[in-house]
C-alpha cells in the first residue's frame, strides 16, 4: 500500500491542454500513473499524450467511470471552480497544485470537499509520490530522475511530510542515498489555507501498513506540528516521528518561506515546536543534514524493513514485477510457492499484469480467455510459420519464435483494436449525449464511408463463434458488464439492423472483457501470444515427428486424425 496515490488510482488532470499541465501529465505517465482523462473547457474530443480531453470533470466520470484523483494546473483564479467541480463530480482527491489562491477561495473548496466527504492536497503544493508505484503533480521533476532519487517502500518504506516543496524532494533524496526506503512522499503545500494538514497526513501514515516511521520536514508557523505532537500523546501516532523544523533563526512577522510559515503572537515559533515534538516522544534533529543518519539510527533500533541492503542501494533501477532472493522468489510481492497449487494460471498472468490477485471467478475467466485462443488449427498464420520452420529441422524455440513473431496487428491485433474502437464508441455516446446503440450506428457508418472495419466481429469459418457465448457467459459470473461489453452489444445490433450478420468474434470477447477487467491494451497482443504458445508448441511437434522434412504445408486442404468428440467428466473440471 502506500497513502494518496499508487499505481491503481485513477487519475484525472484539468488543465491538461495547457504548458504545464501538459508537462506534467508526460511525467506522470512515464513514472507509471494512471492518468485516464483531462479536462480543459472548450477543448472536449482533442487528446493529449494519448488522454482524451472532456470540458467537466463530469464528462470525463461519465464517459470513464469512477476516477480517484484529480490534479489542477490552471491558474490560481480558477483553482476554486476547477476543485470544486471535481469534488461535485464524486472525485474524492483533488490535487492543488498552483500558488497565489486566494485564501477565501480555498475556505470554499474546504467547505466544499467537508460537504462531499473529499479531501484536498495543497494548494501551492507539489502533490505527492509514491516510489514505483506513481506521483499526483511534479516531486522529482522527470520520472527517470524520480526513479533514480526515490527507493520504492518493498516491502515497508518511510512516509515523508513536507511543508515545503522543494525540501519534500531533498528529503526523499538523501534518505535513498543513506538505504531507506519510502512509501510515499507528501508536500502539503505552504499556503496558509491548505487540506490535508500535517497531522492528517500522519494518521494516513500510521494507517498504512506499508510504512513503518513517519519523517517530517517541518517549519516554523501555524499549529500543524503541535497537533501532531498531541497526536503522539494521546497514542493516535505511535509509529517513530523523526523530525526537523526549519526556520530556527526567523524573527516574529517575518515569513519563512511560504504564506503558512510565519510567527505571530509568540506562536508558532522554532523552538515551541522541537519542544513539543521532543516531550511528545519524537526525535527532532538540530540540523536537516542530521535528518537521514537519524532515520537509519531509529530504523535499526525497531529492526525496520525499511533499510536496503548493500545491494539494493547500489541498484540504478528498479522493478516491480519479481523480487529474487537467497532461497526465495516473490512475485508482486507473493511468494511463489504459496501461489503454485493455489491460484490457477490464468489468475497468476492476471497478477503478473494487473499487480493483484483477481476473485476466484475472475480467475475462471481469465482461464477462459486463455484457453479459447490455445489453439485455432493449422491455417492461421502463427501454426503455419511455426510448422514451417520446424520442416526445415530447425530448433522448438526457433520455430515457436517464428509462429510467435507472426502475431501482430492483424493476427490477434484485433483484441486490442476492437477494445480501443469500442472504448470510442461509449465516448461518443456520452460525448453526443446519445446512447449506446446510436453511437454505434453512427460510427460504423462513418467508417463504412471511410473504407474501415470494425475489428473483432465476423469470422471467415464461424457464423456464430462457440468461445464468444462462454466467455460473456463467465464474465457475467464474475460480474463483468463494463462500457466495453455494452458497446459490443450495440455494435452487434447495429449490424443485425443493417441487414448484415457480423456477430462478435473471440477476439472481440477477448477485447472487450479485458477492457472492461481495466487491463492495459499494450497488454492485449501479450495475452494472445501466452494463450497460443502452447498450441504452437504441439503443432511443431507434431511436424517434426509426425510429417517428412521440407515439405510444402496446405494451409487449407488438411484433415484431422485426433479422439473423436469427449466429454469432460466432473473430476477434469474445476
Amino acid at each position: 500500500m502506500a497513502i494518496l496515490i499508487d499505481e491503481k488510482k485513477r487519475v484525472l488532470v484539468q488543465g491538461i491542454t495547457g504548458r504545464e499541465g501538459r508537462a506534467r501529465t508526460r511525467l506522470m505517465r512515464e513514472y507509471g500513473t494512471n492518468v485516464i482523462g483531462g479536462v480543459t473547457p472548450g477543448k472536449a474530443g482533442q487528446s493529449v499524450l494519448g488522454v482524451p480531453v472532456f470540458n467537466t470533470p463530469q464528462e470525463a466520470v461519465n464517459s470513464l467511470g469512477n476516477i480517484d484523483v484529480s490534479v489542477v494546473f490552471v491558474p490560481a483564479a480558477g483553482v476554486k471552480e476547477a476543485a470544486i467541480s471535481a469534488i461535485e463530480a464524486g472525485i474524492k482527491l483533488a490535487v492543488l497544485v498552483p500558488d497565489r489562491v486566494p485564501v477565501w477561495d480555498a475556505m470554499e473548496i474546504a467547505a466544499a470537499a467537508k460537504m462531499s466527504d473529499a479531501m484536498f492536497l495543497g494548494p501551492n503544493t507539489l502533490g505527492a509520490l509514491s516510489p514505483g508505484k506513481g506521483v499526483v503533480g511534479m516531486i522529482g521533476g522527470r520520472a527517470e530522475s524520480a526513479r533514480q532519487w526515490f527507493k520504492p517502500g518493498v516491502p515497508k518504506g518511510v512516509g515523508v511530510i513536507s511543508r515545503s516543496g522543494g525540501m519534500a524532494s531533498s528529503t526523499g533524496y538523501y534518505l535513498g542515498q543513506v538505504g531507506v526506503r519510502i512509501s510515499t512522499i507528501v508536500h502539503i503545500g505552504g499556503d496558509a489555507v491548505i487540506g490535508i494538514r500535517l497531522p492528517d497526513a500522519a494518521l494516513m501514515f500510521e494507517a498504512d501498513p506499508l510504512t513503518e516511521a513517519i519523517v517530517i520536514f517541518g517549519e516554523i508557523g501555524s499549529s500543524q506540528e503541535e497537533e501532531l505532537a498531541q497526536l503522539i500523546v494521546d497514542g493516535k501516532i505511535r509509529k517513530p516521528v523523526i523530525a526537523y523544523i526549519g526556520g530556527k533563526a526567523a524573527r516574529e512577522g517575518t515569513r519563512f518561506s511560504h504564506a503558512g510559515a510565519i510567527i505571530e503572537g509568540g506562536r508558532g515559533t522554532h523552538a515551541a515546536k522541537v519542544k513539543v515534538l521532543r516531550e511528545a516522544g519524537a526525535s527532532v534533529v538540530d540540523a536537516f543534514g542530521e535528518l537521514p543518519g537519524a532515520v537509519v539510527k531509529i530504523l535499526e533500533q525497531i529492526k525496520g524493513q525499511s533499510l536496503m541492503n548493500e545491494a539494493e542501494k547500489r541498484a540504478v533501477w528498479h522493478s516491480a514485477i519479481t523480487r529474487i532472493e537467497p532461497n526465495k522468489v516473490a512475485l508482486r510481492g507473493y511468494d511463489i510457492a504459496e501461489l503454485m497449487g493455489r491460484v490457477p494460471f490464468g489468475a497468476a498472468v492476471y497478477l503478473i499484469l494487473i499487480g493483484e490477485l483477481p476473485s476466484p471467478a475472475v480467475a475462471r475467466l481469465m482461464d477462459a480467455i486463455l484457453v479459447s485462443s490455445i489453439d485455432h488449427g493449422a491455417t492461421p498464420p502463427s501454426a503455419l510459420a511455426a510448422r514451417t520452420v520446424a520442416s526445415t529441422g530447425a530448433t522448438l524455440s526457433a520455430s515457436v519464435a517464428a509462429g510467435v513473431m507472426s502475431i501482430n496487428r492483424h493476427h490477434g491485433g484485433a483484441i486490442e483494436d476492437c477494445a480501443r474502437q469500442l472504448k470510442g464508441i461509449a465516448e461518443r455516446a456520452v460525448r453526443e449525449s446519445i446512447s449506446l446503440d446510436e453511437a454505434a450506428t453512427r460510427t460504423l457508418a462513418t467508417m463504412r464511408e471511410a473504407g474501415e472495419r470494425m475489428a473483432g466481429f465476423g469470422h471467415r469459418l464461424h457464423t456464430k463463434d462457440p468461445r464468444t457465448a462462454r466467455l460473456f457467459e463467465l464474465a457475467r459470473e464474475a460480474g463483468v458488464d463494463g462500457v466495453h461489453m455494452q458497446a459490443a452489444r450495440a455494435v452487434e445490433k447495429a449490424f443485425a439492423d443493417a441487414k448484415r450478420s457480423l456477430p462478435i468474434n473471440v477476439d472481440g470477447a477477448i477485447g472487450a472483457i479485458l477492457a472492461d477487467l481495466g487491463m492495459n491494451p499494450v497488454a492485449y497482443n501479450g495475452i494472445f501470444m501466452i494463450a497460443r504458445t502452447p498450441g504452437l508448441i504441439a503443432q511443431v511437434i507434431e511436424e517434426q515427428t509426425r510429417e517428412r522434412p521440407m515439405r510444402r504445408i496446405d494451409p487449407v486442404n488438411h484433415g484431422y486424425d485426433g479422439p473423436p468428440p469427449r466429454i469432460i467428466s466432473d473430476a477434469h473440471s474445476s
